[in-house]
């Protein structure tokens, strides 16, 4: 059992959650508890580690199938005070696993899913946001509503910090998303493909539920604060608005995200007559 806060692998473990530049360095990502170590798939864990409360419990109520789990790999038992120390978290569940980083090359990926039958691509464009809880639930509504992948400029907050790993909800290991350095030039590549693309915006914009959404679609959103370069949105084939009752002006990019997608999904599933 390690119990030194000060032992070189309690600190490499605290470093990886809190500093993207060594995650990228080692090409590794940390998520905790039971549900995102269950649900991670079995080739991308690299390490476990496990509390030593964790571990009575499990032992204490019999829970065979999560002790099963964790110990087809090789796994250290930390101290409570070493484990509080590299956990993200206020209340740490008391596992914690290394995952590999995926990678998902984006030219590949779209002239495959065109290539499939019936297949209809719906993606998601996003320019620089910086909200950790906005990008994590977006990846998290987009499984639910049966998006396929997510396209995010390279300004946009890591998508491999805690707070966006715990906010997908496990949804970072089923949805694909791929980082580019230039949006304008993914949008054309996107359009040469036939899919178009809607940008989130006030000005001149219909509203989004006048849209067709039943062909390859993409939905452009912007900064949380500044929104999208115009220069970005004027790319997209039609601006699209939620219209807001009330004084409320615009909702934050996770829920308008969400609606947009929904919406896409509504209209599919009427077109072709089908429940999830």
């Amino acid at each position: 059992m390690i119990s030194s806060t000060s032992n070189s692998k309690v600190k490499r473990l605290a470093a990886l959650v809190q500093k993207a530049k060594m995650r990228r360095e080692e090409q590794v990502f940390v998520v905790e508890g039971v549900r995102m170590f269950r649900e991670a798939p079995a080739q991308w864990v690299r390490e476990v580690y496990v509390s030593e409360s964790f571990l009575q419990k499990c032992e204490s109520e019999k829970d065979v199938d999560l002790i099963n789990h964790f110990s087809q790999y090789h796994y250290e038992i930390l101290s409570e005070e070493v484990f509080q120390k590299v956990s993200d978290t206020q209340t740490p569940q008391g596992i914690l696993c290394v995952l590999s980083m995926p990678h998902y090359e984006l030219e590949d990926r779209i002239d495959r899913w065109m290539e499939v039958a019936g297949k209809t691509l719906l993606l998601i464009l996003l320019e620089d946001l910086q909200d950790p809880g906005n990008l994590g639930t977006i990846l998290r509504a987009g499984e639910g509503a049966g998006i396929d992948g997510v396209i995010m400029t390279r300004r946009t907050v890591d998508i491999f910090n805690p707070k966006v790993i715990r906010a997908t909800m496990g949804s970072i290991y089923r949805v694909p998303f791929f980082i580019v350095d230039c949006m304008g030039e993914t949008i054309e590549f996107l359009r040469k493909r036939g899919v178009s693309v809607y940008a989130a915006h006030l000005d001149d914009s219909v509203d989004y539920d006048e849209a067709d959404y039943t062909k390859p679609t993409a939905f452009l959103i912007g900064n949380e604060g500044s929104g999208l370069r115009r220069e970005t949105a004027d790319l997209a084939k039609q601006y699209i608005k939620i219209p807001m009752a009330g004084q409320v002006e615009s909702l934050n990019a996770a829920a308008a995200t969400a609606i947009l997608m929904y919406e896409a999904a509504r209209q599919r599933r009427r077109r072709r007559n089908i429940k999830y």
